[in-house]
């Protein structure tokens, strides 16, 4: 038997060391070449890194959260090549690894192993299937229980006077036990790359915020027209498609919008191209997904490719190429989307626009009231370079779009 040194490797893009967010082997475990080993996290990607040989796990170095530099042990094999032979990984880039990078967020954790800490031994409360659900359900112990049935079953009249904090039937005990535990979870992985991302961008830009009330009864009403005329089967339009394609049209006209700040060279990149940012609610949490060219596609187009590059990202199958180089970003919590809100701005982007929900309310139309459908926009800024006069002429720009869709069709 002989040992094999793995480092860890050098993923490229300049780093110099890497957060283990998980792992997914012990010390003692039998793995085979290529086995997924563990995730390790840069400032810009995750990677899962695969077992660079077959053999057994003698040591690992690093805890989930801990920082290890590129070129130290990272994980050491007993392996069953010649006796005496000591071989070391390289700490170049990995070609076996899987890579998922963000602008804003990358790919989380999975995790850890978790083993049964149930005792065997465990008393069994006599009790039905429903008033155990109650009793979970309120956080209560049935051991704590006493019960008045036959054999000392705990029944329904008993839990009620738990939960009344009265004593149980043919006993003095009462419940007294207010919830005082604290959780405590290590800042790792996706959600620390989150929390630093928004901490500087709140940090490090002057944001302001713009709202403006669009009347969306019309593009309503186009919407419910298309997705008539869909083939059976399709994938249905939302309001979202139509707010991106107007966007990514006349973003042309207003350029400082559509940027990119390099602080290192304190320059102003203007791209001409939309790559938009879909910032995206997953299981991992927030990341933005980019539909790149928006500017290029049709409305069908646009709306395909929004709902596969979201749930790549969803389902963490998303490539470097789909979590990067967004150039603005539209974010929409949909029916949750509250009536403002104040969006933090994507780095390095320079702009981002907040899509609020759709609802009826009653507005004055030719001096009579009415219901029409109502959506708000809330969209933040980075001051440095977009004035507001600049900011709001865009907004009612999109504004105008949405209310006579017809033109999101025409020209630019």
């Amino acid at each position: 038997m002989s040992r094999y040194v793995f480092k860890m490797p050098d993923l490229g893009e300049g780093t110099v060391a890497a957060e283990v967010v998980a792992w997914h082997v012990q010390v003692g475990d039998l793995v085979e070449e290529d086995q997924p080993m563990c995730e390790i996290m840069t400032e810009k990607a995750a990677v899962d890194v695969p077992a660079p040989v077959t053999g057994r796990i003698v040591s690992l170095s690093g805890q989930p959260g801990d920082t290890v530099a590129v070129g130290a042990d990272l994980v050491v094999f007993e392996t069953a090549a010649q006796a005496g032979d000591i071989a070391a990984s390289s700490s170049g880039p990995t070609a076996g690894a899987t890579t998922s990078s963000a602008s804003l967020v990358a790919s989380t954790a999975v995790p850890p192993r978790r083993t049964s800490t149930t005792p065997s031994s465990a008393p069994r409360m006599m009790a039905s299937p429903a008033t155990r659900r109650r009793a979970h359900e309120a956080g209560i112990d049935l051991t704590t229980v006493p019960g008045t049935g036959p054999g000392g079953r705990i029944e329904k009249q008993d839990l009620d006077a738990v939960l009344r904090g009265a004593p149980a039937p043919g006993s003095g005990r009462t419940r007294t036990a207010p919830r005082e535990a604290v959780e405590e979870i290590k800042l790792i992985g996706l959600r620390r790359v989150i929390a630093d991302r928004m901490a500087e961008a709140t940090r490090t830009i002057p944001h302001f915020s713009y709202v403006e009330e669009v009347d969306v009864t019309q593009l309503e009403s186009l919407r419910r027209h298309l997705n008539g005329k869909l083939a059976k089967g399709a994938p249905s339009l939302t309001f979202l498609p139509f707010i991106a394609a107007a966007l990514a049209r006349l973003l042309e006209d207003y350029p400082q919008c559509n940027a990119h700040f390099d602080a290192e060279r304190g320059m102003i990149l203007r791209h001409r191209a939309v790559h938009l940012g879909i910032a995206t609610q997953t299981p991992q949490g927030l990341k933005v997904p980019v539909v790149r060219n928006a500017e290029a596609l049709d409305l069908h187009e646009l709306a395909a490719e929004m709902r596969r590059v979201a749930e790549n990202a969803r389902t963490n199958k998303s490539s470097k190429t789909e979590l990067s180089g967004s150039t603005i970003t539209i974010t929409s919590l949909g029916r949750l989307g509250g009536i403002v809100s104040t969006p933090v701005i994507n780095m390095p982007e320079v702009a981002i626009i907040g899509i609020n929900k759709a609802i009826e309310r009653p507005v004055v139309v030719a001096g009579a009231v009415t219901v029409r459908l109502m959506m708000n926009l809330s969209s933040s800024f980075d001051h440095r370079f977009v004035d507001g006069y600049d900011a709001a002429a865009m907004i009612q720009a999109l504004k105008e779009r949405m209310e006579q869709p017809a033109t999101i069709f025409i020209g630019r």
